[in-house]
This record gives C-alpha cells, structure tokens and sequence, in this order.
C-alpha cells in the first residue's frame, strides 16, 4: 500500500499574492494556459511547515492575473497565510495526454540516450524559451538538447524510463 510520501505530486504554480478583502489570492501559474490552474477543485498547498489540501471554490483569469478563492478563506487575513505557498496536485488528476504530448513531471528523471545507446544523463529538468522546450540533461556535464520531436528526440519510453536522442555526445 502506498503512503502520502509515494504518490506523485506536480507543481502547478504558487500563491503570489491577495486580490481584494474576501479572501481571494493572486496566482502565479504554471500551467498552459495558465487559467488552467484553477479547473482543479482539490490543491495540495505546501509552504515552509505546512501542507494542507484546499478545495478551490471559484477561479478566473482577471486581466493579466489568475485570481482564485479558496474554501473557508473569507477575509485578507486568512488569505494572507497562503501567500508564497506552493500548488501542488496528485499526479493521477492530471489529464491524460494527447499522443506525442507528455508533462514535464513524467520526463524528469529519464536516462537520455544517443541514438547509438551512449548513455548521456538523466533529465534534470525542463524549460521552454517560448520557441520550444529545452532538457537539463545531468551527467558527465550538462548537456541543454532541445525537447523536438523527429529532429532531436527520437523515442520516449515512459515504461523503461528513457528519451532516445539523436544527439553529438561530444556537445
């Protein structure tokens, strides 16, 4: 039976700050689009001592911010506690991905692999320029090899843990 500890969660963005006196809390989102954050009606809200799941009662995109108001949280105050707090959701309540499509989450930690097998590190984590997505390969060195697929990335097999990558080992 799997605990608390063993179940994957995923960042989706933090609590940046408070919007108006009843409650409601800026969000900074991490989710594309970034409104997307607030379609979740469960969070797992973590700052330095304490975690605490919130049940988001109503979300929006409001100008350039997303706003969203949490369960019980009725006055500045106590949206005040929440502010520089983490969002997190249980992996599995994530939707499912389309094909060749894949959350960063489910990536990290991967071997990366030449073409030829060369074992070039593990996925340290994953950034976007806006062009396209980027992977921190850790190994020997660090590598960044962008994440396209057919030009650079060749496979992705979630099952065995690995990214074929069409890649010059010595970049």
């Amino acid at each position: 039976m799997s605990g608390p500890s063993q179940i994957k969660r995923v960042l989706l963005g933090y609590i940046s700050g408070l919007m108006g006196v009843k409650g409601w809390v800026k969000i900074h989102s991490y989710t594309d689009p970034r409104v997307s954050i607030v379609r979740f009606e469960r969070w797992i809200v973590v700052s330095e001592d304490t975690e605490q799941l919130v049940d988001v009662t109503d979300g929006r995109q409001q100008g350039r911010t997303i706003v969203a108001k949490i369960h019980g949280v009725d006055s500045r105050d106590d949206a005040g506690l929440f502010v520089g707090s983490k969002i997190f959701v249980n992996r599995k309540d994530l939707p499912v991905c389309g094909s060749g499509e894949y959350y960063w989450a489910d990536l990290e930690g991967l071997a990366v692999k030449t073409n030829g097998g060369q074992l070039l590190g593990h996925i340290d984590f994953l950034f976007s320029t806006g062009e396209q997505h980027v992977m921190v390969v850790a190994g020997e060195k660090e590598r960044l090899i962008p994440f396209v697929h057919e030009q650079v990335v060749s496979e992705v097999n979630l099952e065995i843990g690995e990214i074929i990558v069409d890649w010059d080992p010595t970049y």
